[in-house]
């Protein structure tokens, strides 16, 4: 797990630590590395009912940087004209339900499964040539080689973003993901907003004149930061996170031969794959939400103006929810309860774009997984929120 900011809580509710909360208390007081307070929350019944409450639990601190950002990198954002108005996740406004149909007519299932035919013949070129470079005795990085680009790829052609290069859009995800959810000293975040600034200028330029979604927002009467804002939420939450994902798992599944030789034989079923990967090895792994009244939270008194930290990848391991909770077992009754996308109003509107690719690489990969031996395996930066897996370096597996 990617929680290390959590790792030595000082006060948990009706135990010593956070430690205790992971062995199954609900919730626990924690301090992160600036010395502000949250009230984390496991348990699977609790994340929900904070994530399916706007009212009691607003989203309003769900894009506020972890670490404060200093005078010198707000100048520099301000320099590029930066501006983040609530949009999507971390809009409570009446505005957000409209922005969010817009939104999810652009994602619609019809044009996300019109993707799919294009997508497999991609994926399909692809392993082929891992695979060739496997034959010959050279390792491959399944993240950068595969995983790293197609979601935003797929992102492109149904919301017609602009035409920038990939590398540049992966490069700006990356750093937005740091600066906003990352502990960062003054110098790194000034060269992250550097590299954010840089991007939103591109952002900007696009959302006065582009077409596809961009175009839908104008015409719906939306002003052009609240255009820009939902442009910048997908090309970090629209692609970033399902690139993570898909190495995630396939990290995870070549340590599940069982499992992938289901996959080879039809015995299990890719969907049911995907979902429990999703439970077990989500790319989110904490949500945030700010307590808007004096409540209760299970047996906790929460007060107003709480900053909630949501363990969605704990939740996913809830023993009341799966019978087995750390183990793979595609299929097993709960798995698909899991929070991954969240649950709510502000449920994930690219859910079915994620399942999508994630059924459709893991078809045309899964033989190339059980031939393999990982070399490398991803590490990941601290983080809050997100995995952010860096490569996965495999070598070929010898015949037997």
């Amino acid at each position: 797990m990617l929680f290390r900011a959590w790792e030595q809580a000082p006060e948990a509710t009706g135990s010593a630590g956070a430690g205790a909360a992971v062995a199954g208390v609900d919730t626990a007081r924690v301090v992160d590395h600036v010395g502000v307070a949250h009230l984390l929350v496991t348990r699977h019944a609790l994340v929900r009912q904070v994530l399916t409450d706007p009212v009691t639990y607003r989203p309003d601190n769900a894009l506020d940087a972890v670490t404060p950002i200093p005078v010198a990198a707000l100048r520099i954002l301000a320099a590029h004209r930066f501006r983040l108005p609530p949009t999507l996740a971390n809009n409570g406004g009446v505005d957000h339900p409209g922005i969010r149909a817009l939104v999810a007519d652009a994602l619609h299932p019809k044009r996300v499964a019109d993707q799919r035919d294009w997508l497999a013949a991609l994926v399909r070129r692809r392993v082929a040539g891992l695979d060739a470079t496997l034959d010959g005795g050279v390792p491959v990085d399944l993240h950068a080689g595969l995983a790293a680009d197609l979601p935003l790829l797929v992102l492109a052609r149904l919301v017609e973003l602009p035409d920038a290069p990939v590398a540049a859009v992966k490069d700006f995800a990356r750093a937005a993901l740091e600066l906003f959810w990352a502990p960062l000293d003054a110098d790194r975040q000034q060269f992250l907003a550097a590299e954010v600034g840089r991007f939103h200028r591109v952002l900007r330029e696009f959302a006065a004149t582009g077409g596809g979604l961009a175009a839908s927002l104008r015409d719906a009467g939306h002003p052009p930061d609240v255009v820009v804002g939902a442009l910048f939420f997908l090309l970090v939450a629209g692609q970033e996170t399902t690139s993570q994902f898909l190495t995630l798992l396939m990290h995870r599944l070549i340590g599940e031969p069982a499992v992938l030789a289901g996959l080879r034989d039809g015995s299990v079923p890719v969907a049911d794959v995907v979902e429990e990967g999703l439970r077990l090895e989500p790319p989110i792994v904490t949500w945030r939400r700010v307590a808007a009244l004096d409540t209760t939270l299970g047996q906790t008194a929460v007060a107003a103006g709480t900053s909630i930290v949501l363990w969605l990848g704990r939740a996913g391991r809830d023993p009341a929810v799966v019978e087995s909770p750390d183990g793979f077992r595609p299929g097993q009754p709960g798995s698909r309860r899991h929070l991954a996308f969240g649950a709510g109003v502000h449920r994930c509107v690219g859910d079915q774009l994620a399942r999508m690719e994630a059924t459709t690489v893991l078809t045309e990969v899964a033989p190339l997984l059980a031939r393999v031996r990982v070399l490398r395996a991803p590490r990941y930066p601290d983080n809050l929120t997100f995995r952010m897996p860096d490569a996965l370096v495999v070598t070929r597996e010898p015949l037997s």
